[in-house]
C-alpha cells in the first residue's frame, strides 16, 4: 500500500473562497484538514456532487497546497451544462463540500534537484505545475500551454522563467509547448509536464530523443478515483498485479508516470 493511499481521507471541506479567473476557469480555495496536510504537488482530490442522483466523484488536481492553514486550492475547467463542474462553480464560500484525498502519486522532486527542468503544463494540466514549482529546488523553466486566454502565467513568474504558447498566436509563440521550447532554444536535464495526451506524445518523444527522464501527470477520465473500477487504465510495459495484464491505473499507480512506463 503506497504512502497516499494510507492517508486519503473523506471528509466535508468548506470553501474558503470561489473566483471565476478564465472562461470557465475558477479557482476554489478549501479547507481541507489533514486531506492538505498529508497532500504533495502532482495529486488530486476526488470532490462529491451534493446531487444524489450523481453517485461517483470528480476528480480535480491540487493547484496550490497551504500545509500551514491546511488548505487547497483547485483550479479546474466548467466542462458543460449539468456537470459536476458546473456545479461546483455555483457554490460559494462557507458552503461544504465532500472531499476524498489525497489520491496518486506525486512527482518526484527529489529526483531532479539541483537540476535544470522544464515544467510543461497544457490547459488544465497548467494548474498542478504551479505547486510543483514551489515545492521543487532546481532550476525551473515554465513552458505553458493554453489555446487563447491565459490564466495562472502570472503566478508561475515567482518560480523562474515563463515561456508562453498560444494555439491563435494572441500571446507567446504561435502554436503548442514543443514549438515554444524549439523558437527560444530552451534545454533542459529532465522535463515534469502534465495535458492532453497528443501533448504528452510529443514531449515524451522529444525526451527519448534527448536521452533525458521525463515524468508526465496523464489526464484520463475517472470514475472511482481509488483503482477499483479500471476506467482509467492505460497501457504499460509491465503487468499490473491488479489487472495481471499490460496495464496501468492512472488514478492509483499514476497519475504520475515515468513516461517510458506507459504508451501514449
Amino acid at each position: 500500500m503506497s504512502t497516499s493511499e494510507k492517508k486519503k481521507t473523506k471528509r466535508s471541506c468548506r470553501i474558503i473562497s470561489q473566483e471565476c479567473i478564465g472562461k470557465d476557469i475558477y479557482s476554489m480555495w478549501l479547507d481541507a484538514g489533514e486531506i492538505a496536510e498529508n497532500a504533495v504537488s502532482g495529486q488530486f482530490v476526488s470532490l462529491y456532487s451534493r446531487n444524489g442522483s450523481k453517485l461517483l466523484p470528480r476528480p480535480i488536481s491540487l493547484c496550490e497546497i497551504d500545509k500551514e492553514e491546511k488548505r487547497l486550492r483547485l483550479v479546474y475547467r466548467v466542462t458543460g451544462k449539468g456537470t459536476g463542474t458546473e456545479e461546483f462553480s455555483r457554490l460559494h464560500a462557507g458552503v461544504p463540500v465532500e472531499v476524498l484525498g489525497p489520491l496518486g502519486n506525486g512527482f518526484p522532486l527529489d529526483a531532479v534537484k539541483g537540476k535544470k527542468v522544464f515544467l510543461m503544463g497544457g490547459g488544465i494540466g497548467i494548474p498542478p505545475m504551479l505547486e510543483t514549482a514551489k515545492e521543487l529546488d532546481a532550476e525551473k523553466t515554465m513552458v505553458l500551454g493554453y489555446r487563447d486566454e491565459l490564466f495562472l502565467n502570472k503566478e508561475f513568474e515567482a518560480y523562474g522563467d515563463v515561456y508562453v504558447a498560444t494555439e491563435d498566436g494572441s500571446a507567446g509563440t504561435k502554436g503548442n509547448v514543443m514549438d515554444a521550447i524549439r523558437e527560444n532554444a530552451l534545454e533542459a536535464d529532465a522535463i515534469f509536464a502534465c495535458g492532453p495526451a497528443p501533448m504528452l506524445r510529443a514531449i515524451k518523444a522529444y525526451a527519448l530523443e534527448r536521452g533525458i527522464p521525463c515524468w508526465i501527470s496523464m489526464e484520463e477520465r475517472m470514475a472511482c478515483g481509488v483503482g477499483a473500477c479500471l476506467a482509467c487504465v492505460c497501457k504499460s510495459k509491465d503487468v499490473d498485479s491488479h489487472s495481471h495484464v499490460h496495464n496501468k491505473r492512472v488514478c492509483k499507480d499514476g497519475p504520475v508516470f515515468l513516461s517510458t512506463e506507459v504508451d501514449l
